[in-house]
């Protein structure tokens, strides 16, 4: 039996991100007295909010300015502007869902401007009108679970009933601290860190109808 409501990450489940994301975020930190690579922020940022990646950016050494976020944000905003696909297939499960009527959002640790830039330019923005769940604008971050309980309480789901898709560690800890059944998207690895949180792993988008009894 499909769930009474699909909570969804942006960054990397929704729409390919990450490598734009983190090759401004190295070349910034970088900049700023913190030699990493993409490799190294994708590693140890994906999933992130932008506030906490501050946080450990100064604790690794970094010599951020005054509103370094805002403008961090402004140079990958720029950058994402460039274009950024849509994950393949995502398209595809989202008119499966609407044809099971079951509903759908979205929960980021991004910003709710970033996710108006990358879905607006994937045709993604409308199906997402009045769903969208950021970090940003409600002042927590994933893996703390507020994030995704919002989200059932705006559906009023239980916990139980709905489900989360993934891609990291932390949104996957978070919808396990909500109590929230997690599929982990791991189309570049093994998943075996998405697995330990308690998420089910897949591969490929096409395996997702089947997970979710569509």
């Amino acid at each position: 039996m499909p769930p009474e409501l699909v909570i969804f990450d942006c960054d990397g489940v929704l729409v390919d991100t990450e490598p734009a994301s983190n090759a401004v975020l190295a070349e910034n930190l970088t900049r700023h007295g913190l030699p990493l690579s993409t490799e190294d922020c994708t590693r140890m940022f994906t999933g992130w909010s932008m506030m906490n990646v501050e946080q450990e950016a100064l604790r690794l050494g970094a010599m951020l300015p005054e509103g370094w976020i805002a403008a961090v944000y402004a140079e990958e905003f720029a950058a994402l502007k460039r274009g950024v696909p849509a994950m393949e297939g995502i398209h595809d499960i989202l008119d499966r869902l609407d044809d099971a009527e079951v509903p759908f959002c979205v929960a980021s640790n991004g910003s709710e401007d970033k996710m108006a830039i990358t879905l607006g330019q994937t045709g993604l923005l409308p199906r997402f009108e009045g769903a969208m769940f950021s970090a940003h604008t409600l002042k927590t971050s994933k893996p703390d679970p507020a994030l995704f309980m919002a989200a059932l309480d705006a559906f009023s789901v239980p916990a139980n009933k709905a489900v989360v898709i993934e891609d990291s560690v932390l949104g996957a800890t978070g919808a396990a601290r909500a109590g929230i059944p997690c599929y982990g998207y791991a189309p570049h690895q093994d998943g075996a860190d998405l697995a330990t949180t308690g998420a089910t792993v897949f591969k490929d988008m096409s395996e997702l109808p089947d997970l979710l009894g569509l």
